[in-house]
């Protein structure tokens, strides 16, 4: 793939990128595309609720393609939740009133994981395939498209805590107290996870996205038994056939470690310094990252000039550059300043 030149559409660029090739220019994606800073996202899901656009494949292409209509992204990320392989297993989960997630019931006992179900996958997540199709479609191979889920560590934290936590005390309980009985959840919704990309690169997802976004509650050293191992098995069925990148959150210090997972990219967080980070890496990787999602919040001057430091650290970098946030959009991101942002790394 010839990477020269301005002549790249927008899905070359991305691919370009995840190849190690830098293009022209660094292309652009953002992490939760869809939300509820756009107001014909906030109309739909007054219509729908979420659970409902996530699972019918029509309304879950139409929100997907909000963001690329607005801004023409590089690439377009699959409108779903991570948390629908814990539901497909039989693990159901809600939105609390006060915010975060409810699961149905919290993993306890070793009859709670042998009743989840992973032979049902491909037929209860069938509305995600047909999803991605439809945008195969309508993208026409001019806009990159990505799947994702949740890294199996990220999952069981929701699994065990019963729902959204902040310390994270279940999940280390069953990792240090019954190492065994941690595996098997582990083997469980790793297993999951594989047949799950495994639909969304049959149904013509580009690359796929790794999601750890709570491996850094690990503690220092248990970060591989608890996390990294679990993502190798993963990237080592499924890495040959798509570009994975591996979000990981909190754990850019592991760098290395990351890099040699297999994933093609390892995407950062915004407390990373990329400038720093490039020079750590001992061979390249393409780095996505990492504006503060916070500054979509602020003024377009600001994001310009935050964005021009990013880029000014990653120019000349070998291994290639994805622009992004440092993690998910904010619901209070100011649409003005996604324009700046566009506008910033298109005129790198």
């Amino acid at each position: 793939m010839t990477t020269t030149g301005s002549t790249l559409n927008s899905r070359q660029r991305f691919l370009a990128a995840l190849a190690g090739e830098p293009p022209d220019r660094p292309p652009l994606w953002i992490m939760r595309q869809a939300g509820r800073y756009l107001p014909e996202y906030r109309e739909l899901k007054q219509q729908h609720g979420f659970l409902k656009m996530v699972k019918t494949p029509e309304l879950a292409t139409e929100v997907t393609l909000q963001p690329i209509r607005r801004f023409g992204f590089d690439a377009a990320i699959l409108f779903s939740d991570i948390l629908v392989i814990p539901e497909a297993m039989g693990q159901p989960y809600r939105f609390r009133d006060q915010g975060g997630i409810a699961m149905e019931f919290a993993i306890r006992s070793d009859n709670d994981i042998e009743n989840l179900d992973t032979g049902s996958i491909r037929e209860r997540l069938a509305y995600v395939p047909a999803a991605l199709q439809l945008l195969r479609r309508e993208l026409d191979g001019r806009t990159a498209l990505l799947g994702f889920a949740g890294s199996p560590w990220t999952l069981a934290t929701y699994m065990v805590e019963g729902g959204s936590s902040t310390h994270y005390e279940k999940i280390k309980e069953l990792f240090y107290g019954d190492r065994p009985l941690f595996e098997k959840l582990m083997e469980k919704i790793t297993a999951a996870v594989i047949e799950y990309y495994r639909m969304q690169v049959e149904a013509g997802a580009d690359a796929v996205q790794l999601f750890d976004s709570w491996g850094g509650a690990c503690a220092g050293g248990d970060y591989e038994e608890a996390s990294l191992k679990w993502i190798r098995r993963i990237l080592r069925e499924i890495g040959g056939s798509v570009p994975v990148i591996l979000y990981a959150k909190g754990l850019h210090h592991r760098i290395n470690e990351l890099a040699d997972a297999g994933a093609a990219a390892v995407s950062v967080d915004w407390s990373a310094d990329l400038g720093l980070l490039r020079r750590a890496l001992a061979n390249p990787v393409t780095l996505q990252g990492n504006l503060d999602p916070a500054l979509l919040n602020t003024r377009p001057d600001i994001v310009r000039r935050q964005a021009e430091a990013i880029l000014d650290a990653m120019k000349g970098y070998p291994g290639g550059h994805i622009f992004n946030l440092g993690h998910g959009i904010m619901p209070t991101a100011k649409i003005e300043n996604v324009e700046a942002l566009v506008d910033t790394v298109r005129g790198s």
